[in-house]
């Protein structure tokens, strides 16, 4: 079953082109993709189409069209804007934590607004579901994820370690979180995603610790 309709598939192929030229185009883009993107954190996927959208934003699909390359651009530019909020939120968390000094302490940080569904975030986990359930149309969707995810990672690691140590251990990091989000979101095991999550924290404390 496609999440996203393709209506408006038709127009999409009439030659509508995203303005890029000038400011106030610029911010005509971006208010409509703001509309888009709220409305996609409150209504999820589900059934998301040109159509939906146009709805959201106040205007047609063909205005849409004008200013996007159809409904699964869309759809990308409104998940890596949801993206930068979750992401936002989380190294504002990690920074502003009394006490977060630690690497262990920042990453634990960050796990309230990981589970939160505060403005409709959880939306971006579902699109890795889209990324895993349709790759042929929907990878860029998991590839970006890792792009946006991985540089606010590295950002939490002690900055006197090496760039190369800074990025192994953030990859851990993030295949740790993504795994005990997923298991949050559908295993039904809080207890075994906190003993998990505990000793993430604890392999972090060693890995600090050993300089």
């Amino acid at each position: 079953m496609d999440v996203v309709n393709a209506d408006g598939a038709a127009s999409e192929r009439a030659g509508y082109r995203r303005s890029a030229g000038s400011p106030r185009g610029e911010a005509r883009r971006r208010e409509l993709l703001g509309r888009v993107t709220d409305d996609l954190a409150v209504n999820g996927l589900v059934d998301f189409s040109l159509r939906r959208a146009a709805r959201a934003a106040g205007t047609t699909h063909k205005v849409l069209l004008y200013y996007f390359d159809g409904a699964d651009d869309l759809l990308r530019q409104s998940i890596l804007l949801l993206r930068e909020r979750r992401i936002g939120n989380a190294l504002a968390a990690a920074t502003g934590e009394p006490g977060g000094q630690t690497l262990a302490a920042r990453v634990r940080a960050t796990w309230p607004v990981l589970i939160g569904a505060e403005s409709g975030l959880r939306v971006v986990d579902q699109a890795m579901g889209l990324a895993m359930y349709d790759p042929a149309r929907y990878a860029v969707l998991g590839r970006e994820a890792s792009d946006q995810y991985l540089p606010a990672v590295v950002s939490l690691c002690p900055e006197h370690w090496s760039q190369r140590r800074r990025l192994e251990v953030a990859e851990m990091i993030l295949a740790a979180l993504r795994g005990f989000l997923v298991n949050w979101i559908t295993g039904g095991d809080p207890e075994g995603v906190a003993a998990g999550f505990e000793a993430l924290t604890r392999a972090l404390d060693r890995e600090e610790a050993a300089g």
